[in-house]
This record gives structure tokens, sequence and C-alpha cells, in this order.
């Protein structure tokens, strides 16, 4: 099903962009994002999807926020804007060259924006988990994410990746992933994307 944008546990990677303590203060909706995150991560390890963990400049910008949930993931640390360094790049082919990226993180329109690129250049399919995803400034990550749409990307959300991934109630995990699923996930601002359109 090329193309299309369905997802599979089996060709899947969950790509963890910067969400690092410096950065609290003047993410937009960096609470909500990065809660949307840690679902996305306790998903990943309940369905066997591997995950893999950046951050940027951490000696200055500081260690992963404790609320991701990301103990036990090395941390690659990096100063490029891409998450695809050489480390990243050995690591995604030590899994077997995953066909699809889950991404989420910061900052929308760099870390994220550049990610993407190099992704997509690779022809890896690129979902970026819309209310998973920010920047400082809203208009940055909004127009990130048009600007990304209109190279390929996939635009989703915490819970369509949910749902996708177990496809229904029949899957051994459904009820694992529902727990996850309980709160709704809150509003980050997206409403003014579609407004946009």
């Amino acid at each position: 099903m090329a193309g299309i944008g369905r997802l599979s546990t089996k060709e899947a990677v969950l790509l963890l962009c910067d969400m690092q303590e410096k950065f609290r203060p003047n993410i937009f909706q960096f609470t909500n994002i990065v809660s949307n995150a840690a679902r996305l991560l306790q998903a990943g390890r309940v369905l066997g999807i591997p995950a893999i963990l950046t951050e940027q400049y951490p000696k200055g910008l500081g260690p992963t926020v404790p609320e991701l949930g990301a103990e036990g993931l090395t941390a690659y640390a990096k100063t490029s804007f891409t998450m695809m360094t050489e480390e990243v790049e050995k690591q995604m082919q030590a899994l077997g060259n995953p066909k699809q990226a889950i991404l989420c993180g910061i900052e929308a329109h760099a870390c994220i924006a550049c990610t993407t690129f190099d992704l997509l250049e690779k022809g890896i399919e690129v979902h970026i988990v819309s209310d998973a995803v920010s920047s400082r400034s809203q208009t940055d990550r909004l127009f990130a994410l048009s600007r990304l749409k209109q190279s390929g990307a996939f635009l989703t959300t915490t819970e369509a990746v949910l749902l996708q991934l177990v496809q229904g109630a029949k899957h051994p995990n459904f009820k694992e992933i529902q727990q996850l699923m309980m709160q709704p996930s809150p509003d980050t601002g997206l409403l003014a994307y579609f407004s946009a359109l």
C-alpha cells in the first residue's frame, strides 16, 4: 500500500526529536507536545516499534525531559538540525532500514523539517504527528506543517497513529492501546491550521 500512508508496526520507527529541558519555557504547548509523544513511546513499547531519541547540543540545552519516559533509550547528541546523523543512520540500518518514520518533537520549522527532508530523500515515508510537534512560535509551527505536507509528509495526530497501528479491537494489544486513549488528546492549537486552508 505504498503511497497512501497506511502505518505498519513491522515497517515503522518512532523518532523523538530534542524534547529537552531548556526548551520547556519557550516552546508553544510544550507540556502537551511531550505528553502526546510520551503516549506514542508507550504505544511503541507495547507494539514493538523501535524508538530513536536525539538531543540538540545537550551540554547547553540540557537532557531530555523526564516526563517523556525515555529512560533506557540512548540519546544521540547532535548539533545539526537533522536527526539523521551518522550514528542515527547506523541505528536505522541496525533496525533493518524501516520504511516509515513516525516523527515528533521540536522544533517544527528546524529539526523536524530538516529530518523530514532527509527521510523523504531516502524514500522513507514520514508521518508527522502534528499534536506532538511544535516550535517557539505558532506561526512557524503551522507554516512548517504546511510546508512539510507540500514536500510529501503525512500529517497525523497521536490518537490517529495509535488507532492505525492496531487497526481494530481484534488486535492482541488493543486493550493496552485503548488505555492510552482514555483521556482525549489536549488541544494544541491546530484548529488555526485548518481554518487557514
